[in-house]
């Protein structure tokens, strides 16, 4: 195995005069140094693609390695591949680049102003999209009409993944074809992905993802390194390994969020929202990497759990010198729910509501589902005032409340928060997946899903389901995941999909196994498939009970008789699934240093038909502390020039245990009625909920200082500097 290298530009946005690799070459240990020209000379197209799938899209191509020209820190450059790690990385020093430096651009809006250096000559003022949408007409009625107005502009700042593990790709020749074992939650899309780039048939690219650690959507795309260590392994026929470091991930791992999010909203001053208007503004970095799934996720969310009549703005995405964007834990929810909540609070504000009744006043009704909003979005079900009572009630919502009032006549400042968020999830229609369900010789059951397990809990979650479907012991079942030569297809995990899609597939599959069994039970039985029943993993004769196989026996039968109990299905949605919540963050802010206590934090989340309680609390506590990770610690910054300030975790602070708060958890049910087991998934609901509650917390606590919003992340400082600013504008 041969250990690869890459050589990422030091500068944001830079023309590449010259590249000089005939030190590196040379060097011991080295085996080869390559550049976008050697991949150019051979029949691979070297180049992501990302599709034009939103309004006005100008797409970008993304060459794996760069060929003249710079547009972020760390873009790949150059490979070196050598004997061992340290000689591969030694080496690249030893290549010398001639930059010819350009000016670089890293603000969102910035980036769309007529002086903004260009980054792609396909995109000459920056513009990588612009999504108009609502009735322009309507709305300047609609706010026109109001009694009065409410609005907000906020930023929701970039943040980067950070998993435990780095991303890893191993890359060798197979039968002929190209074996790659990577860390990625999406190991079927990654065969497409290289087989694209690779200029090979996807028949030929095997794919394996073994248990990963983490992903949060960041390993959910395709991205250069893989594909050089690829090409890399096809040109040397030998296998090539290439392992990023921290610093290199905080560089070139794909980042998230990065919005400017101005908002409005219509009001009638007995507290109902008549309209929303919305200005917002996000950046996909220096390519399009991925396609625009974040503002895909944001528009079709605007209406959040309220009935607005008219919604409408433009949601435009520009080009600037920064790591590209692609999901991350939420993927455009959080920021579309980060936008609804704060300017829901700003409106009970402006009417003077309290927020959590001004919400209560504005509820989709549980009659009204599914329910249409006014942007052409259909919500599956839904009854979103149980859970916003469940939640008051968790939280003592009346006494904390009373003890606000109390506290700040001490000169103490309590702030509660509250959030009130839906998601769309589990993908939309054209995205199915796949399951497979098959019986061993020795009556152990295998389930193989194009589902990927990164921390989720899939095997306990897809064998309890398996066992209660075929009554087949917990012990004897194997879930497998992960490798693509299992299923003809499939997708992955992302956008909280796994047991909507993955297990309708496999539950599907498990029924066409039990007809199966049935027909070889019948047999045995000495009657007719249709007059025998199933329960408990037996099937028996309909009014003679005692006459019974169990369904492990017929899978033993049928492997002596050289029948197959192997069945595949495929689940494809027709629409989303649309989980929801409330959320309640109660903080103590001191005014003198800015610093912010969590006094509790109470979380009531829907989620549809809930399969393991104990997972669906672990998915939540981890999205909570992601979501205050965003709130109070996480940001990524640039300098002007396009430079990674934050390109350490010594620069980036990832919250730690004791600073995320204990939470109160608890869920109410709405099924589904999209997949049969009734579930919506709850992967990023806390993610989406967290960052708009603490906020909402904090400038609640800050109400009597007129503090409307805090930058975040709301270190000490940034409190400090609000409540000051604050106090000079009054």
């Amino acid at each position: 195995m041969a250990h690869a290298a890459i050589l990422r530009s030091q500068y944001g946005h830079a023309t590449i005069e010259s590249i000089d690799t005939s030190a590196a070459e040379d060097a011991d240990g080295v085996l080869a140094v390559f550049t976008s020209e050697d991949i150019e000379a051979s029949d691979a197209p070297g180049v992501i693609q990302a599709p034009p799938i939103m309004p006005n899209a100008v797409p970008t191509p993304f060459p794996v390695l760069a060929k003249d020209v710079v547009r972020y820190t760390g873009e790949a450059i150059a490979v070196v591949v050598a004997e061992d790690r340290y000689a591969a990385n030694d080496a690249l020093d030893l290549i010398d680049v001639d930059y010819d430096r350009r000016e670089a651009v890293v603000d969102v809006r910035e980036a769309l102003e007529d002086d903004a250096p260009t980054l792609h000559e396909e995109a000459p003022d920056n513009l990588a999209f612009d999504w108009p949408f609502g009735d322009e007409e309507a709305l300047d009625e609609a706010f026109a009409e109001a009694d009065t107005t409410a609005s907000v502009e906020l930023q929701n700042q970039r943040l980067i993944g950070d998993p435990m593990e780095p991303r890893s790709v191993l890359a060798e020749q197979e039968d002929g074809g190209l074996k790659v074992t990577m860390s990625t939650q999406v190991p079927y899309m990654e065969v497409d992905h290289l087989a694209g780039t690779l200029g090979l048939d996807e028949e030929d690219v095997h794919v394996v993802s073994p248990s990963v650690g983490g992903g949060f959507g960041i390993k959910g795309g395709e991205y250069p390194e893989e594909v050089v260590v690829s090409w890399c392994a096809l040109q040397l026929d030998r296998p090539v390994k290439w392992t990023e470091t921290r610093s290199e991930g905080h560089q070139a791992d794909y980042q998230s969020r990065d919005w400017y999010l101005d908002g409005e909203l219509a009001l009638e001053e007995d507290g109902t929202i008549s309209a929303m208007r919305v200005d917002c503004a996000n950046t996909v970095g220096a390519y399009f990497a991925f396609g625009p799934t974040l503002a895909g996720n944001f528009q079709p969310l605007l209406s959040g759990q309220y009935e607005i009549d008219e919604i409408g703005g433009r949601i435009v995405g520009s080009y600037t010198n920064t790591t590209p964007t692609a999901s991350y834990r939420g993927a455009g929810r959080p920021e579309v729910m980060y936008l609804v909540e704060r300017l829901v609070d700003a409106a009970a504000r402006e009417l003077d509501m309290d927020p959590a009744e001004f919400r209560r006043k504005n509820l989709i009704p549980p009659d009204a589902f599914p329910y249409e909003s006014a942007v052409g979005a259909v919500y599956d079900s839904g009854d979103y005032e149980p859970a916003l009572d469940l939640a008051l009630e968790h939280a003592d919502y009346d006494a904390l409340r009373e003890r606000q009032a109390e506290l700040r006549e001490e000169g103490r400042y309590l702030g509660i928060g509250v959030s009130s968020i839906i998601e769309n999830s589990a993908n939309q229609p054209g995205m199915g997946e796949l399951g497979r369900v098959r019986f061993g010789q020795d009556g152990k059951l295998t389930a193989f899903l194009g589902t990927h397990d990164h921390g989720q809990g899939h095997e306990t979650s897809f064998s309890q389901i398996l066992s209660d479907e075929l009554g087949v012991d917990y012990d004897d079942i194997e879930i497998e995941e992960g490798d693509t030569q299992y299923l003809p297809g499939g997708v992955g995990t992302f956008g909280s999909r796994s047991m909507a899609l993955g297990g309708a597939a496999m539950v599907d599959a498990a029924e066409q196994v039990k007809e199966e069994a049935r027909k070889i039970a019948a047999d045995q039985l000495e009657v007719a498939a249709e007059d025998l029943e199933f329960e408990d993993g037996e099937f028996y004769v309909t009014g003679a009970p005692d006459r019974s196989i169990k369904i492990t026996k017929v899978a033993e039968l049928a492997a002596d008789q050289e029948i197959e109990l192997d069945a595949t299905a495929e689940y494809d949605p027709p629409n989303f699934g649309w989980p929801f919540g409330t959320h309640i963050a109660v903080v103590e802010v001191d005014p003198d240093t800015g610093e912010v206590d969590f006094e509790q934090y109470v979380a009531v989340d829907d989620c549809g038909t809930v399969i393991n309680p104990l997972i669906v609390d672990g998915q939540i506590h981890g999205g909570v502390a992601q979501g205050i990770g965003q709130a109070l610690y996480e940001g990524a910054q640039y300098d002007e020039n396009g430079q990674l300030l934050t390109g350490s975790m010594q620069d980036y602070a990832v919250p730690k245990s004791i600073q995320i708060p204990e939470m109160t958890t608890d869920e109410t049910e709405t099924p589904s009625p999209h997949n049969p087991l009734g579930v919506k998934g709850t992967g990023e609901a806390g993610t989406t909920a967290a960052t708009p509650a603490v906020i909402n917390a904090i400038v609640d606590a800050l109400e009597p200082y007129g503090v409307e919003d805090v930058e975040m992340p709301a270190r000490p400082e940034n409190v400090w500097r609000a409540i000051r600013e604050a106090d000079e504008s009054a």
